[in-house]
Parts: structure tokens; sequence; C-alpha cells
């Protein structure tokens, strides 16, 4: 009984198997449609200290102010107010001319 029984199940799952059907989705050739492609973005200048620094080469030649003038010089990595108009004076009676603002350490250009 137990050996029929056994016999029966793999003739069913045999049968069931030999029926069953797979799915396979039809290919369907898409034609490729060209799509034009953005303009690159142009290169921007960049400039700065830490630019002009890894251009040059020698990082330590920024702080050195007896440095080539291949290095550039300190006016160019700063930026500073030339003279202030409308700017009431300080307690001491003097406006900040030409004193340094800030240091340009990345400068975009567009």
């Amino acid at each position: 009984m137990k050996t029929s029984l056994l016999v029966l199940c793999l003739l069913a799952a045999a049968a069931t198997s030999a029926f069953a059907e797979t799915y396979r989705a039809p290919l369907v050739s898409r034609s490729k449609t060209h799509r034009e492609r953005p303009a690159p973005l142009a290169p921007r200048k960049v400039d700065g200290v830490i630019p002009r620094g890894v251009r040059g080469g020698n990082l330590l030649q920024l702080l050195n102010p007896k440095a080539p003038a291949k290095y550039g010089t300190s006016q160019e990595a700063i930026c500073y107010d030339p003279a202030p108009m409308n700017q009431t004076p300080a307690q001491n009676g003097q406006t900040d001319a030409g004193k340094w603002k800030g240091i340009k350490l990345f400068v975009f250009n567009f």
C-alpha cells in the first residue's frame, strides 16, 4: 500500500511538471530613440589660495614672503575694501580703507 501510494505521488508529480507552462515575455525590439545630449558645462576658471597652491606644486611657498614671483602676490589672495563709501567713521575717526577683509580660499569666476 505504501509503495503504490509513493508510485502514485511520483506519477502525479511527473504529470503536473510535464503539463506546466512556463511564461516567457515576448521580446519586443525597441527602436533606438536618438536623445540629444545636453551641452557639457564649460570649464570655469577656479582661483584662490588653495587651487593656486595645488597648481603651483609647493604649498609652503604661499607662506614664504620672499617666494618667487611665479607664486603670485598677497594682493591676489585677499579681498579688501579699497574705499568704503557712505560709511560712518569708527570712534577713533578712521575708516578702514584698504584694510583686508578676508582670504580668498576658492574663487569661481563666471
